[in-house]
């Protein structure tokens, strides 16, 4: 997804507020890691929600690492049981600060330990903490680059793509509550292409508007996506200053 010349998101102040459609306001890495060595409710919650978010990543990292799709499933629920129902905070790593580092290395710490496949417990057998749709991760899967991507690299592609996704339903959600629903799905495009390879006159015309009010509005649209983009990724490191790195870092991803 792209714009001028850099990404939409490389630029822009970062949002100060919380939507009110968030499931948890302190679904921040922050909270966990200000838990310290000792679980809280709310750092419980904080850390499920952003696993629930942000865990077709890890199903797309095993199944590179060439399991099958029962496998994966397994490793990938089997994964979230531990992890959620252990003292996860006990020896937690930073991983210089980002969640995105530290729940990967994490998994890995968990495959390491489960290469005897006789001794894992099969789906099922097992409680599951998180409802996840396998069937459109593994949809998601199947048009993933074939060969380009090592496992790492088709993880951070994949978060990349998780985050752009969730801004954007934020975005849809907030129009829609203001009754702007077709006028974004029809602005939507702006924010995945090149300055000028779409006509403003052709959209202009659709929404019965000048190509000056178009204008304005796709700006306004470019302008609130880089803040609640911002926004998002700041919810996953330790330390906010650290967004343009992070930014830099996911969307090299691309460049395959």
């Amino acid at each position: 997804m792209t714009t001028d010349s850099q990404h939409p998101s490389s630029r822009g102040e970062r949002s100060t507020t919380a939507s009110s459609t968030d499931v948890f306001a302190t679904t921040h890495w922050t909270v966990v890691l200000a838990a310290g060595r000792r679980s809280t409710p709310e750092a419980d919650r904080a850390l499920e929600e952003l696993c629930r978010i942000y865990w077709y990543p890890l199903y797309a990292f095993v199944r590179r690492h060439g399991y099958s799709k029962q496998d994966a499933e397994d490793l990938t629920q089997g994964f979230f049981a531990s992890f959620l129902s252990r003292n996860y905070l006990e020896g937690l790593r930073s991983e210089k600060g980002r969640f995105r580092a530290f729940l990967l290395a994490a998994l890995k710490h968990y495959l390491s330990n489960e290469k005897d496949r006789a001794t894992r417990q099969k789906r099922g057998g097992r409680e599951k903490p998180l409802s996840l749709d396998w069937q459109d991760a593994e949809t998601r899967y199947q048009i993933e680059p074939v060969d380009q991507l090592s496992p790492d690299r088709l993880y951070d592609r994949a978060w990349a793509m998780m985050l752009l996704e969730k801004v954007v339903g934020r975005l849809r959600e907030e129009n829609s509550a203001g009754g702007k629903e077709r006028s974004f799905e029809v602005l939507k495009p702006f924010l995945m292409f090149e300055r000028g390879a779409i006509p403003y006159a052709q959209v202009a015309a659709e929404l019965r508007l000048t190509e000056s009010a178009v204008r304005v509005a796709v700006h306004r649209l470019r302008r609130h996506y880089r803040q609640l983009l911002r926004a998002e990724i700041a919810q996953t490191l330790a330390d906010a200053s650290m967004v343009d790195e992070e930014l830099r870092s996911l969307f090299s991803a691309f460049s395959f």
